[in-house]
């Protein structure tokens, strides 16, 4: 298809619903449409400074960035005029027509219904372009790229629906220009009145001027006239270059929502000016909900970075660690050159210094937002589990990413037990943290691993975020205590088992040797070995993993991923006061290996697996079902 012809493209299924949302879901708080529009505006300026360092002549002689809004009450338009980058066919087509970014999919499969709850999706996603049409019947963009002809500007027109045209026009200047058609009950939005308050609540932060046509009279020899002059209506000036002591909380808030594109506030943040052998200034974020891209290891992530305030990079991800990849926020360095590439980052020594500098600072906020119980649960519940990749990935902050996780425990179902809560429950003779990883909660809650525990008083961490297992195999202990897992090899309480315990175990295992030996040819291969248990006071069996033997959730995950997981065979440990094994003791030799195996097979599902034969396990059960009730 030729530059020269108009064109009408139906929208992405997935912005058809966007809209509908935004115009609906969002309708109690319209003014953000305004906010978010100069946001992008000011991103689109931002751009064109970066570019403009290599090539100046995408300035077209006109180096003094801004944003401007043209108002007309009385024809109920408003017009939001760029002077940036600008776009060409392809990528209005790309950014106007879709929503080119991961996670679709989840956004829209957690669409509520619920105004309230859908706003916040909303939010967590960033789609603030099509917040035009909250107050629109009909938005026009007209663009052309810096450096392009001018005959090569484009304009996009929709009414929000079904479809967008796409045609080709003549723009002198570069830049993006959108007009909005405002809807009957939204003309007040090209009130100047109701503009500037809009602008000095959510963009006043923004670093370059945002102007608004101002009308004066002019005294002329003859007789009075008017001129039209442009009025900064915002501060302009970057606010993380302005001292902490002149900026309110709602301007730290409101710069937040401009940068992460989020349309909550964030739970906390910090502003920092770093000064002496290097010198940077940060402000960091730390938001309320996570994107739905979190755990998509290849979206884009990281910091915006400014070098002596020009723009650089809208992703810089080399100044924190994966595991953070949820702070928002800007590092504006003087030592930088202007011309930074990403291969300079990766490879410049003062990005290492920064880096661990910004994840103390990180970790700092987080041990500070940790104060306030409440606050902290909601960041656990978004981004707990990103955290949690943290001890393997910084070796250097694994004490303070621990001290940092929660848990639920045998005390606290909830995942609010912190390592230092633990510490300061255990009993006298304790010298080991204790856990338990499985599933789910109900599973290793009732899980036989536990009854000595109980019976001794001592709590137990419960692990069951599928990150678990991976995270303890990182994490060897925590302030001089060592973890220990009670479902992996010989379970050696210290100080905690009495002598006439540990007694009576060599005792048991003695005067039952011959039982041992039985079970253990009942089961052959499937099993390591049979031994007495010291973990169990009320189940009859359960199984123990050796210590080096890959753990049921890391099978699973291996399995999910059609790889084959390394063969390893439990350990059987029985509890010879339980009846069950008393009865098994006493019985002959062909229901002795049924109630073995069936034994096994129960233990096996406690512990959260599953059976190689399910069938047969029926088939056992029925039969000793049978006998019992002749």
């Amino acid at each position: 298809m030729s530059q020269a012809e108009k064109q009408t493209l139906g929208f992405q299924t997935e912005v058809k619903q966007l809209l509908h949302l935004m115009v609906h879901a969002l309708y109690s708080n319209r003014e953000i449409f305004l906010r978010e529009l100069i946001s992008n505006a000011s991103d689109a300026c931002d751009k064109l400074r970066f570019e403009a360092i290599k090539k100046p002549e995408l300035f077209e002689d006109q180096s003094d960035l801004r944003v401007r809004l043209y108002l007309n009450e009385e024809q109920g338009e408003i017009i939001i005029e760029d002077n940036g980058i600008g776009m060409n066919r392809e990528d209005v087509i790309a950014h106007l027509g879709t929503i080119a970014r991961s996670g679709t999919a989840d956004f829209l499969k957690n669409l509520t219904g619920d105004q309230k709850k859908d706003s916040s999706l909303i939010g967590q996603f960033g789609v603030g372009f099509y917040s035009a049409f909250i107050v629109a019947d009909e938005v026009q963009v007209e663009t052309r790229k810096a450096g392009e002809a001018a005959d090569q500007g484009v304009r996009w027109i929709s009414q929000g629906e079904g479809e967008f045209s796409v045609e080709p026009i003549t723009k002198a200047e570069r830049g993006t220009r959108i007009l909005l058609k405002l809807k009957e009950d939204a003309k007040e939005f090209a009130g100047s009145w109701r503009v500037r308050n809009i602008i000095q609540k959510y963009s006043d932060h923004i670093g370059l001027p945002i102007q608004i046509e101002k009308t004066v009279e002019v005294e002329g020899e003859e007789e009075q006239a008017s001129a039209t002059e442009w009025e900064t209506i915002n501060k302009a000036n970057a606010l993380w270059t302005r001292a902490k002591s002149e900026i309110k909380d709602e301007e730290y808030k409101e710069f937040y929502k401009h940068v992460a594109h989020d349309f909550q506030d964030p739970l906390h943040w910090s502003h920092n000016k770093v000064e002496g052998k290097q010198e940077y200034t940060s402000l960091l974020y730390i938001p309320q909900r996570a994107p739905f891209d979190l755990y998509h290891r290849e979206a884009p992530r990281g910091l915006k970075l400014y070098v002596q305030r020009v723009f650089i990079l809208d992703n810089a991800e080399q100044f924190l660690p994966l595991y953070l990849r949820f702070i928002k926020g800007v590092i504006d360095s003087s030592d930088l050159p202007l011309n930074v590439s990403r291969e300079i980052l990766q490879q410049n020594p003062m990005i290492d210094s920064m880096k661990s500098a910004l994840t103390k600072r990180v970790l700092s906020m987080l041990e500070q937002l940790a104060k306030d119980a409440d606050q902290y649960a909601i960041f656990w519940k978004e981004f707990g589990q990103a955290l949690k990749e943290g001890p393997a990935e910084d070796f250097a902050n694994r004490e303070r990413i621990a001290g940092l996780l929660r848990f639920s425990s045998t005390q606290e179902t909830a995942q609010t037990v912190s390592l230092a809560d633990y510490l300061a429950r255990m009993p006298e003779g304790q010298q080991k943290i204790y856990y338990l990883i499985g599933d789910s909660l109900s599973q290793v809650k009732s899980s036989p691993h536990l009854e000595v525990f109980r019976k001794k008083g001592i709590e137990v961490l419960l692990l069951t975020d599928r990150i678990d297992e991976w995270l303890m195999s990182h994490l060897n202990e925590f302030d001089g205590k060592s973890f220990v897992d009670i479902a992996r090899g010989d379970l050696d309480l210290g100080e905690l088992d009495s002598a006439e315990e540990k007694q009576a175990q060599e005792k048991a295992t003695e005067e039952k040797k011959d039982l041992l030996e039985r079970v253990q040819k009942a089961l052959g291969e499937r099993i390591s070995e049979v031994k007495i248990s010291t973990r169990l006071t009320s189940s009859p069996a359960v199984l123990v993993m050796g210590a080096g033997d890959l753990g049921v959730q890391m099978r699973k995950i291996l399995e999910a991923a059609g790889q084959a997981a390394p063969e390893s065979k439990p350990r059987l440990e029985i509890n010879p006061e339980h009846p069950l094994i008393q009865r098994l003791e006493s019985s002959a030799e062909e229901r002795f290996n049924d109630l073995a195996r069936l034994l096994c097979d129960q233990a096996a599902l406690a512990a959260g697996e599953s059976l190689e034969d399910p069938a047969d396990f029926v088939q056992r059960l029925n039969h000793l079902l049978l006998d019992l009730s002749r």
